[in-house]
């Protein structure tokens, strides 16, 4: 039997984040098969041979990491699962197509509430013409974890990596920015007043589309058909799931260039605008759009010859634009000063 060897000494998960543990993970791993066009390093895998190209992404939800019970729906989640591996496809400029969905719990979760999980699937499934095609189900000593991999399609000349921007190309990013967490911002106060006093009942009226962007949130299929229909092919792109400045820096890293995104071109819609004044005389709404994460936007680059197809539409603004390679990424205020952006990242929970 093959013996494997361990390094001496003890490296943390902290010192590394997410997307430099993948790198060191993944390194070395070679591609073997002709079908293997593109592997790890984008928001999918892309197999096949044909003209038209199969994509393959997979998310995993863990309970008490990225989701807290004590505010989130069952059908909700159930939806929202599906919701954000749909989102990946999207950022290929794919049309998703079937799911396999994995899910392990333990026996503090009834059988009517696994039916009320799937329910959701169900919703998102049929509101975005996607198969249900298979998966598992296992026991967990501790709460939920959900594991969904989506797949779907595209044609080879239509596939958008995160490697294409090209100098001076527009940068652009669909709906708007921030929403998600500040969603997340309101739901975790009210649990703080909520263990304070069990007689509390929170009044959420007001905060219905920040909510709704943080629990049940739609991937951007519209935005894959409307380019379609506009004869646009994005030159890279990728979906914003971390943050806009985590993946703006994706683009430019494998792209190998540069960008500026001016501050007051970035879309921030009113609620998270009062919900940051809420919170925090210092919190400001360009903080939550650059750094909050799991809007499911998609942030992509175009051609500057695409911006008269683009530029009347009311669900895509243009940000910024793609700069020279050894260039930074950075935002530029109203008052031309420019700041260079930075990836906040996952970090482990402790």
């Amino acid at each position: 039997m093959e013996h494997l060897e361990y390094q001496e000494g003890r490296t943390e998960l902290e010192s590394l984040g997410e997307f430099a543990l993948i790198d060191r993970l993944t390194e070395g791993f070679g591609r073997r098969h002709r079908s293997t066009v593109k592997g790890v390093g984008d928001d999918c895998a892309v197999l096949g041979t044909g003209k038209r190209k199969t994509v393959v992404t997979t998310d995993m939800l863990v309970e008490g990491v990225h989701f807290d019970m004590t505010y989130t729906p069952l059908r909700h989640l159930g939806y929202k699962a599906v919701a954000i591996n749909l989102s990946d496809i999207c950022a290929m400029n794919a049309t998703p197509k079937q799911i396999l969905v994995s899910v392990a719990v333990s026996n503090r979760f009834s059988v009517e509430a696994l039916e009320e999980l799937y329910a959701g699937i169900r919703l998102c499934c049929e509101r975005y013409e996607v198969d249900l095609v298979g998966g598992d189900t296992s026991t967990s000593r501790v709460g939920m974890v959900i594991s969904i991999t989506a797949i779907g399609e595209v044609e080879s000349d239509r596939i958008a990596y995160r490697s294409g921007a090209r100098l001076h190309d527009l940068l652009c990013v669909s709906g708007d920015l921030g929403s998600a967490y500040s969603g997340l911002l309101v739901l975790e106060r009210e649990k703080v007043t909520f263990q304070a006093n069990p007689n509390f009942q929170p009044d959420l009226e007001s905060y219905d589309y920040v909510l709704e962007r943080y629990l049940k949130p739609e991937p951007r299929v519209d935005i894959v058909k409307l380019l379609a229909e506009k004869e646009i092919v994005p030159t890279s792109m990728i979906d914003v799931s971390d943050g806009l400045a985590s993946e703006v820096l994706h683009l430019c890293r494998q792209s190998k260039c540069g960008c500026e995104v001016y501050e007051e071109r970035l879309p921030i819609d009113y609620q998270t605008t009062r919900v940051c004044s809420e919170m925090s005389q210092n919190m400001l709404p360009v903080s939550n759009a650059l750094n909050g994460g799991e809007d499911y936007e998609l942030l992509f680059t175009i051609s500057q010859s695409d911006y008269e197809k683009i530029k009347d539409s009311t669900e895509v603004h243009i940000i910024g634009h793609i700069t020279e390679e050894g260039s930074p990424a950075v935002m530029v205020t109203p008052q031309n000063t420019t700041i260079e952006l930075r990836a906040q990242g996952w970090k482990p929970v402790e």
